[in-house]
């Protein structure tokens, strides 16, 4: 079957992303050597000062973007409790600068890497960042004005809870459909299941996606998503007043702390059976839009109204930057592997024990820690 120019385009861009993610990181790093305002005499000490970082922030970033929330969710807590350790304490206006310039880039280039693999839901993707959008510039906004303490501790209760709804999930639905099936059955016994919910026997496959990657829908609603590996996902778009509920809590949490719609967001997909890889992917683009957004309302607003942080490019700690970067894109490369390779299990528990631990250090930091 023939397939349209844009679609053929955008089969090729995924195919090659690897050139195409990798390479921004390089341009950037060429353009703050080059332009950035950096202090005088700067030399080659300044520039590996924190090389350290690299590792801390791979690791990071894999971990964050395997399981589809914000960055900032591991890099803040970084900076306030570990950073001072192995440095020196480091100011509110640089965690902004260091989180948003390294967490854009970690998130575009995961996201990326799960719509190569198949694994994002677009029209899901666009109703859940459509419906955040007020309630991130509502955060963004009182952000300026309630004080620091009650958004870390009111961000520790809702993890805490979010950690509790993902042990008590029921994930059984998340597996692919031919997870249980021996490789001469697997295709015949996905075939079968999209017959008995109201589909046709032949699976899709998106001429404008690599391998036999596709999505269709039958007329009952039901959707059948292929991956890049030939996993058969089962799943509907229903639930959407309780996905609106989270992703509307989260988002203000996302302007507030510059995290929490991810965290608290992903727990209404698995709720309402978006399979665990599709939660993962999709809950990508959500987390990187409306950290963009965040990131705006942040950068303008803190020009206008008298008396807040604003961001200033001169007191930009670059030398962190160089190294922040290339480590969360290649995080954001590494994830999409690390997320098919996990049993579906390992990351429920994972990323329940992964919000407790977040919840714990923000109530530290409302007590007083940070």
């Amino acid at each position: 079957m023939s397939i349209s120019t844009s679609q053929q385009l955008q089969k090729s861009f995924l195919k090659y992303q690897h050139f195409f993610v990798f390479a921004a990181p390089i341009l950037f790093i060429l353009s703050v050597l080059l332009v950035a305002p950096t202090p005088a005499d700067t030399g080659t000490g300044y520039w590996l000062e924190y090389w350290w970082l690299f590792p801390f922030f791979l690791l990071g970033a894999t971990i964050v973007n395997t399981v589809g929330i914000s960055g900032s969710a591991l890099f803040v807590p970084f900076f306030i409790f570990i950073f001072p350790l192995l440095a020196y304490p480091i100011g509110p206006e640089t965690l902004v600068k260091v989180g948003l310039i390294s967490e854009s880039f970690g998130l575009s280039s995961s996201a990326i890497a799960f719509i190569k693999h198949g694994l994002v839901d677009r029209r899901l993707a666009l109703t859940l960042v459509g419906g955040s959008i007020p309630f991130v510039i509502g955060g963004a906004l009182l952000s300026f004005f309630i004080p620091e303490p009650l958004f870390h501790a009111a961000l520790g209760l809702a993890l805490m809870t979010a950690a509790y709804l993902m042990f008590k999930a029921d994930l059984a639905h998340d597996e692919p459909a031919d997870d249980d099936q021996s490789a001469d059955d697997a295709e015949p016994a996905a075939a079968a299941d999209t017959v008995a919910n109201g589909g046709t026997a032949e699976l899709p496959d998106d001429g404008g996606k690599l391998g036999p990657a596709g999505v269709g829908k039958d007329d009952g609603g039901r959707v059948t998503r292929v991956d890049r590996q030939g996993d058969t996902y089962e799943y509907s778009w229903s639930g959407y007043l309780e996905r609106f509920a989270n992703y509307s809590i989260g988002g203000m949490f996302q302007g507030l702390a510059g995290f929490g719609i991810g965290e608290l967001g992903i727990i209404s997909q698995l709720r309402t059976d978006v399979p665990t890889r599709v939660a993962i992917g999709t809950n990508h683009i959500v987390v990187a839009c409306t950290a963009v957004l965040a990131s705006i309302v942040h950068v303008f607003a803190g020009n206008v109204i008298p008396g807040i942080h604003s961001l200033s490019l001169a007191s930009t700690p670059w030398n962190m930057v160089v190294f922040t970067v290339p480590a969360t894109v290649t995080g954001g490369q590494v994830a999409p592997y690390v997320s098919n390779a996990l049993d579906t299990a390992v990351i429920q528990k994972g990323v329940g024990v992964l919000f407790t631990i977040i919840s714990v250090a923000l109530f530290l930091m409302a007590s007083g820690g940070g």
